[in-house]
């Protein structure tokens, strides 16, 4: 039975941080308690409130008719709130350690439909998001158009989140998701995250795209 989801309409300027779904140390050693504090807290946090006031700014433009400013603020649009997006698919798809189940029937079954088998899309999947360009996020979705997966590299996420296809499971690989704990070393932290992938998660996901949804919130 897929899980309950928040619908509700945003209004405009109301973006607010999703709270983790676990708490800060229960991703470790795989992701350290003081990155996962700044990255959520901060970094994230960073992106809902440049989100918001991007939102009322160009509430203001419309009220005033002045769009002199609307290049710059439609770019913040795309760019803060696409980082909204990711980021809080991100936290829902990690789980600690043995507690990610197994990828589920609809999972296996899609992957294997798109790409020969589920080991062979993982292996895209892996290869992609360590060599996607600049620091940015392998991300697999559902494209409705296809009505299929598809494996998609974003070095400038705004270019991507916010049109048609639906990230299922997003793998960051900005410099700030691990530098503290590994370094530069793109290769090892995506080896280890795989270690947290909430599967049930990413079949709920899966199942909720199919009918057009993606929320933000998972309950």
């Amino acid at each position: 039975m897929l899980r309950d989801i928040r619908e509700k309409s945003v209004p405009l300027g109301k973006h607010r941080l999703p709270p983790l779904p676990y708490p800060y140390d229960a991703l470790e050693p795989v992701i350290g308690e003081e990155t996962l504090r700044i990255h959520h807290d901060k970094h994230h946090q960073a992106y809902v409130d440049g989100l918001n006031k991007a939102e009322l700014q160009m509430a203001q433009a419309r009220a005033e008719g002045d769009y002199t400013f609307v290049k710059y603020w439609e770019n913040e649009l795309a760019f803060q709130g696409s980082g909204h997006i990711l980021h809080s698919v991100y936290w829902t798809i990690l789980a600690p350690e043995g507690y990610g189940g197994r990828p589920g029937p609809v999972t296996r079954q899609q992957m294997t439909a798109r790409f020969g088998s589920f080991r062979a899309g993982m292996e895209q999947f892996m290869a992609a998001t360590a060599k996607v360009e600049g620091s940015g996020w392998g991300i697999l979705v559902w494209n409705p158009a296809w009505q299929a997966l598809e494996i998609l590299t974003a070095e400038k996420h705004q270019n991507l989140t916010q049109w048609g296809s639906i990230p299922i499971l997003v793998i960051d690989v900005w410099e700030h998701a691990y530098y503290l704990d590994y370094q530069n070393k793109r290769e090892d932290y995506i080896q280890r995250i795989m270690e947290l992938i909430d599967w049930d998660e990413v079949e709920n996901r899966l199942c909720l795209a199919i009918k057009g949804k993606l929320p933000l919130i998972m309950t």
